[in-house]
């Protein structure tokens, strides 16, 4: 990822990216890892002319991420968009037997890049977030059958609108076997501050 050194970079996903922040707040970031990420490029990157926009959403779906594409992400014009979508995709089956295809996923998931690369000038880069989850507690590790194929479309549309992939699912598998799962994910879905500051650093990783 080329980052720019103006512009608006925006996050878009659930509670994971939402992290607490105040909805009537358009600049509110959270105390998760879209904080620690603008927090650090301002020391690295200083620039007045960057903007950072969390539009994360507790609970939300990808067909929540569909249905208010246009007025969070649409209408701010970014030139960077990441996206962290999936577990409560995944979740629900479990907790409200609520279930959805990994193919009605896709479907949803290409329809908003699509928009978005298609209504945007110049073209944002695109940056995909893999979900992911850690066997803690133990019933987690039954919800992969769900969550795997999701982080196969995410690959897959990563290579289809070439954008960049960060593999957190592996990541936080490897950062277990330093530390308990507990330590990165409290819930083995949400993550600590080390599990945010983990993500965070994967982002700034991949910029140059």
């Amino acid at each position: 990822m080329k980052l720019p050194d103006e512009g608006t970079l925006l996050f878009y996903g659930d509670s994971i990216t939402d992290s607490g922040r105040d909805y009537k707040t358009p600049d509110a970031l959270g105390a998760g890892y879209v904080s620690f990420i603008r927090a650090l490029l301002g020391f690295r990157r200083p620039s007045v002319n960057r903007r950072v926009l969390n539009m994360g959403i507790n609970g939300n779906r990808i067909y929540d991420l569909e249905r208010r594409l246009e007025t969070d992400v649409l209408a701010h014009k970014p030139a960077v968009v990441t996206i962290l979508i999936g577990i409560n995709d995944t979740w629900r089956r479990f907790d409200s037997n609520i279930t959805s295809s990994a193919e009605d996923f896709h479907d949803s998931y290409r329809r908003i890049l699509g928009q978005i690369v298609a209504r945007v000038a110049p073209r944002p880069q695109l940056v995909l977030m893999e979900p992911f989850v850690l066997p803690h507690p133990g019933d987690r590790r039954g919800w992969r059958f769900d969550l795997d194929p999701r982080i196969t479309v995410v690959r897959d549309l990563a290579v289809e609108f070439q954008a960049d992939l960060i593999p957190l699912d592996g990541m936080f598998s490897a950062a277990a076997t330093r530390a308990p799962a507990s330590y990165w994910l409290g819930d083995g879905v949400h993550p600590t501050p080390a599990g945010h500051a983990l993500i965070a650093d994967a982002w700034l990783a991949n910029a140059s």
